[in-house]
């Protein structure tokens, strides 16, 4: 983990309170694993706390990153009102990212995202086609309007929609989705990063896999496990005392490990 005054080479609003953020930097190459967050410190002398915002994308060659976030307070709201050429305070990149040095060519792999738990498989999904798995998103939003992304989804693999309104996709959660992807066959690898109600659909759904994995989101002081701020609990501990930290021993955790 280092720490950057990164440079913004653009930011644009891509969808309804939704910003793209790219940034530049040294710091770039330490970014090698899809899953992993930047911890920002918003530019406002009062907000002490960063913000952990996970990576979308990376690029090497470049030394550039791209995060997508949504506005939702005030910290966020500062964050967007930054232009091209202003400075950034950036640490990173933080956590524990996506295991897929095990995928192989023509592997079945299910990606499985809601709202702005999405951003972070798109790199997923960039090294997977790399890796040249076939790749099925299943991908749900609160309605069309907020969909972001879906021409870069579409380009990497099979892509479909669901949203809580039925104004885009089929109606309904993406849990939905599943049911009808698992119908052509099943996944020799699963990913998922969104909502707790869909981190808790996916655990259901493939608690024993052997190569299934979720993203959790949570709120962070530290980010670096010092603080023990956002710890989860372990399944498989009776006693209700062992824990995990999110920051630093996740965000990404395989099913069956830790209670939702």
């Amino acid at each position: 983990m280092k720490q950057e005054m990164m440079t913004i080479i653009s930011q644009i609003k891509i969808a309804p309170k939704i910003f793209e953020l790219i940034l530049k930097g040294k710091l770039v190459k330490e970014m090698k694993t899809p899953g992993q967050f930047l911890h920002i410190k918003v530019p406002q002398a009062d907000l002490l706390l960063r913000r952990p915002i996970s990576l979308a994308s990376i690029d090497q060659k470049k030394e550039t990153c791209t995060v997508i976030y949504r506005v939702e307070g005030v910290g966020t709201e500062s964050l967007s009102l930054l232009k091209k050429n202003d400075f950034l305070d950036v640490m990173g990149p933080l956590g524990n990212g996506f295991d897929t040095a095990f995928v192989k060519p023509n592997d079945r792999v299910f990606i499985i995202g809601g709202g702005i738990g999405v951003p972070p498989l798109y790199q997923l999904s960039k090294e997977l086609k790399q890796r040249q798995a076939k790749v099925v998103h299943l991908l749900g939003f609160a309605k069309k309007e907020v969909i972001f992304y879906e021409e870069e989804f579409r380009a990497l693999g099979e892509t479909y929609y669901s949203t809580d309104d039925g104004s885009y996709g089929i109606l309904g959660h993406a849990g939905n989705l599943l049911v009808k992807a698992r119908k052509v066959g099943e996944p020799s690898a699963v990913y998922a990063c969104g909502s707790n109600g869909l981190l808790k659909m996916v655990e259901q759904n493939f608690s024993t896999h052997p190569h299934a994995y979720l993203s959790l989101e949570a709120r962070m002081a530290c980010g670096m496990g010092a603080c023990y701020a956002c710890v989860c609990h372990l399944q498989k501990d009776e006693t209700g005392t062992k824990s995990k930290k999110i920051c630093d021993e996740g965000p990404v955790f395989p099913t069956g490990e830790v209670i939702l």
